[in-house]
């Protein structure tokens, strides 16, 4: 099986993804970044959730490392990333952070809905990649404060979504300011006759490649699900783990600011518990790891990015706080459970905002997920097509599989995003 040293990456790339735990590229991964390196352009088929931020990430990250001894001009921009939402932004710019964490490149992530002042003074202290919503950029563009000119490497991420917004406009616009002379990457998760003459106008004689994302859960994992008020899920949450069966548990937030609130609360509240997220130092993240997989402390809250890298033994529980807007990292959360033959459970908090998560989730995975009824916080006026009530008290997990058998025998994949 191909892992990353396979792959022909430098030294700080490779120390990188030991730091965060990765050793076995996604299938995209191993198939694009050897293409990247070549510098092909792709045109890629893929939905989030296949681990394609990182299919062009590390690649790029490495081609401006190298760069850099021949690079007199480190205020211009050379990477371009369009993508249509500033959340999916947001996502990629903790990907560049940590796979570029021992490279000393700069990146700026920019959106819209927010003043400029702090992205224009970014933007003029001089950044190697640039992660951009369309809207953003071209008003930056249009101020002066954007300089694309010379760009050597653009992608565009979600491209069918950028349809589906009524960005494509707005992304042709951007693509008649960039250079000719560049390596252009093209996701798209379909690739109906527009996004392809899209592509045709971006891309030079492309590799193509094409996956499809992880979509079903282990029927070793016990799925239910809780409607519970926005205000009301650190209540059940903390009614929860009164069971003490539950020994461990990890807690998927979709914020770095949600995970450092629920910690802040369960603390209070007698709980031993550490948060991992973007924001913590890796020195952090591995001390509040380790003490988790001791046993030292009973809960660990996670976002999506930070988590890819867990792969702990014997864990019975999984409890999305809140669930993913992206479906797949569902699959990924609870996947944390389950493993080796073992049983799990993995419990789904769903308030009034994220009935429509949970329609995306149920849909991908092929079925729906049993409701929990009759508990003190219930969300009232909830219809959300669900199977039938279980009761209040979840099941207990059966007995593991040993410690000597759990755990992946090819080694830990990870998932952009993906925290």
């Amino acid at each position: 099986m191909t892992s990353f040293n396979d792959l022909e990456l430098i030294d700080p790339i490779l120390k990188a993804l030991q730091s965060e735990g990765y050793t076995t590229p996604t299938p995209i991964q191993a198939q694009a970044i050897p293409l990247v390196l070549k510098k092909k352009d792709i045109l890629g088929c893929a939905q989030t959730g296949t681990g394609k931020t990182a299919a062009f990430a590390i690649p790029i990250i490495q081609f401006l490392y190298e760069d850099r001894a021949t690079n007199q001009e480190r205020k211009k921009i050379r990477a371009l990333i369009l993508t249509p939402t500033r959340e999916l932004a947001i996502q990629i710019g903790e990907s560049f952070a940590s796979y570029g964490q021992f490279t000393n490149l700069k990146y700026r992530v920019i959106y819209g809905g927010v003043k400029q002042h702090k992205q224009v003074e970014a933007l003029r202290a001089g950044i190697d990649v640039l992660i951009a919503t369309p809207g953003r950029l071209l008003d930056l563009m249009d101020q002066g404060h954007a300089d694309i000119k010379h760009i050597k490497y653009f992608v565009l991420d979600e491209a069918d979504r950028m349809l589906d917004m009524g960005f494509v406009h707005d992304v042709k616009r951007i693509i008649t300011k960039l250079p000719t002379n560049k390596q252009s990457l093209f996701f798209s998760a379909t690739m109906p006759p527009i996004i392809l003459k899209l592509a045709g106008s971006i891309l030079v004689n492309p590799a193509k490649v094409e996956v499809t994302p992880v979509s079903s859960t282990a029927n070793t994992i016990n799925q239910v699900v809780y409607f519970v008020d926005k205000e009301n899920k650190n209540k059940l949450l903390i009614d929860l783990l009164k069971n003490k069966e539950i020994e461990r548990v990890l807690v998927f937030t979709r914020t770095k600011h949600g995970a450092d609130k629920v910690t802040k609360a369960l603390i209070q509240s007698k709980i031993p518990t550490l948060a991992i997220h973007g924001n913590k130092s890796q020195n952090a993240r591995q001390d509040a790891l380790n003490k988790f997989k001791s046993k030292t402390i009973r809960v660990l809250v996670a976002t999506d990015i930070a988590a890819r890298g867990i792969d702990i033994d014997e864990l019975s529980h999984v409890i999305n706080y809140e669930l993913p807007n992206i479906p797949e990292s569902y699959v990924h959360r609870i996947g944390r459970t389950g493993r080796a033959g073992a049983s799990g459970i993995a419990i789904g908090f769903c308030d009034a905002e994220e009935k429509e998560y949970l329609k995306d989730i149920q849909k991908l995975i092929g079925k729906s997920i049993p409701v929990v009824e009759g508990h003190a916080y219930p969300l009232m006026n909830h219809n959300v097509v669900k199977a039938s009530p279980r009761p209040q008290r979840p099941p207990r997990a059966s007995r593991p599989a040993s410690k000597k058998n759990s755990g992946s025998a090819s080694g830990k994949k990870f998932y952009p995003r993906k925290k």
